[in-house]
């Protein structure tokens, strides 16, 4: 593709929703007005809105209204999101509520301390289990799926607990933790974080992008945010996760070996990590890598793969071991899903999509003709019972059908009173706290909000069969539709 010949230095067809320039008028002229191009709040290239049909200019309303609501509460809804974790983390330290309440009254109250490696975050609360299973070994067709999801699961913590994990009790070796920028929100919105697992058999990089933190405003607004960026020959892609991947306002994408551009001092996803693996990876010729993450962790990690294709990064795209992603939303549309599979599919790199039950992110945005976005790889559905398939789409692509909902709820039922028995049938490393049990009862109300959990996640990678891992005619697994649940 020539650069030269595109719109903002990569793409030839884009569409850009720019929320902190809307007016409250034009809000309401989207609705009734089909000229989207003449909108101060909507940057796109000739003809890209033209066929912009009511229900686009709908969704594209209330992508906008959930941003300006977004940045208008990001400062309040980080606080409330500081003080549940400190009255979560002030409960843990104290061991329950009565120890608490007696140190408060002897003068002994323990206080957290948010840089410990002992404070968790919202999501760890829900699961926080820190061992890997040590009965998953490698060689088992489990063994980077139940990693991943752990590796996933931890990028949500702080440094130190990061670390202590990865080295004290994974036994690995810890790589660091990075906070990128994002140049569109100009602050920096996206973390990620690198471990090393090597033996004698074996010398893998994990690499592992936080999913949406619940009070994360910036975070949402990317999950959110519709806009596109269309490439020649490839296909529309989600704007929200290129931008927090490391998308350069203007120029794209640059790649350009013989002239680099001088170094930033804010530092991009994509090419920080890259520059990372390129030399590890340079350092012993066996070194693999693998890329995961839950929720937007996700998206980004099979992002990631999409520009080192673009880059024609060989070395990158041979050393890939596999893509590993949880919960996962839609990228881009069916083009791009199909160039993705293509090209995955000439480096031999393996790309495992998970989906358990009614998780609602997967189902999102919509795979209809007014936004277009297709899921593509091997999408591996759990029911509630951890069963695991090979599936062609998780059921209920769209979530939101009117015929399913009381099927969704009453498995809601059933997997807050699996809660309270799983403990007894699979063991005391599936107990599930008070604060997991809270969030179930949400499920009964919105059964994609409690099925996005990382407990499950965890379970269904520990329990669901190795033999969804298998390459299609090795084993028993069939490409089939199962129902919700």
């Amino acid at each position: 593709m020539d650069m030269a010949d595109c719109d903002k230095g990569f793409s030839c067809n884009f569409m850009l929703l720019k929320p902190e320039e809307v007016t409250f008028l034009d809000l309401f002229r989207i609705l009734f007005s089909s000229d989207i191009e003449k909108r101060k709040f909507v940057d796109s290239s000739e003809g890209s809105t033209e066929e912009y049909c009511f229900r686009r200019r709908w969704l594209m309303f209330i992508s906008i209204i959930a941003q300006k609501f977004l940045l208008f509460v990001a400062k309040p809804l980080s606080w409330i999101g500081s003080v549940i974790e400190f009255m979560l983390n002030l409960l843990s330290v104290n061991r329950n509520l009565g120890v608490l309440l007696l140190n408060l009254l002897r003068g002994k109250m323990i206080m957290p301390d948010k840089t410990s490696s002992k404070f968790i975050s919202f999501i760890g609360n829900l699961d926080k289990r820190v061992k890997l299973d040590s009965s998953i070994k490698y060689g088992d067709g489990r063994y980077f799926a139940t990693l991943s999801m752990m590796a996933s699961k931890a990028a949500y913590e702080n440094r130190a607990y990061i670390e202590t994990t990865v080295r004290d009790h994974w036994k690995m070796e810890y790589l660091g933790f990075y906070d990128y920028w994002n140049d569109y929100q100009d602050k920096a919105t996206t973390q990620a974080f690198l471990l090393r697992d090597k033996n004698d058999d074996h010398d893998t990089i994990v690499v592992s992008f936080r999913g949406t933190e619940p009070f994360d405003a910036d975070a949402w607004c990317s999950d959110f945010d519709i806009s596109w960026y269309e490439i020649k020959g490839v296909g529309r892609i989600h704007g929200g996760f290129m931008k927090a991947l490391g998308l350069q306002k203007n120029t794209g994408w640059p790649k350009d070996d013989n002239n680099p551009p001088p170094p930033r001092t804010e530092p991009l996803a994509y090419y920080a990590i890259k520059e990372i693996l390129i030399k590890e990876l340079t350092k012993n010729d066996g070194t693999k890598y693998v890329l995961t993450g839950h929720s937007l962790g996700g998206a980004l990690a099979i992002l990631f793969p999409a520009i080192a294709i673009l880059h024609e990064e060989k070395l990158l795209l041979e050393r890939l071991e596999g893509v590993y992603t949880f919960g996962q939303p839609r990228v881009g549309d069916g083009k791009f899903g199909e160039y993705m599979e293509k090209k995955l599919r000439d480096n031999g790199v393996r790309y495992f999509r998970f989906v358990y039950s009614n998780d609602m992110v997967p189902r999102l945005p919509y795979d209809d003709t007014a936004l277009m976005f297709k899921h593509f790889g091997t999408c591996i559905y759990y029911n509630r019972h951890y069963i695991g398939k090979v599936v062609e789409e998780e059921p209920n692509k769209n979530y939101f059908s009117p015929l399913l909902a009381i099927p969704m709820m009453m498995n809601a039922c059933l997997e807050l009173i699996r809660s309270f028995t799983i403990f007894y049938t699979k063991g005391p490393d599936y107990r599930e706290g008070w604060f997991l049990k809270m969030f179930r009862v949400i499920g009964l109300v919105n059964p994609g909000v409690s099925a996005h959990s990382t407990q499950d996640y965890v379970n269904a990678t520990r329990l669901g069969s190795s033999d969804v891992f298998l390459p299609p005619g090795d084993g028993t697994v069939s490409v089939s539709m199962t129902s919700a649940g």
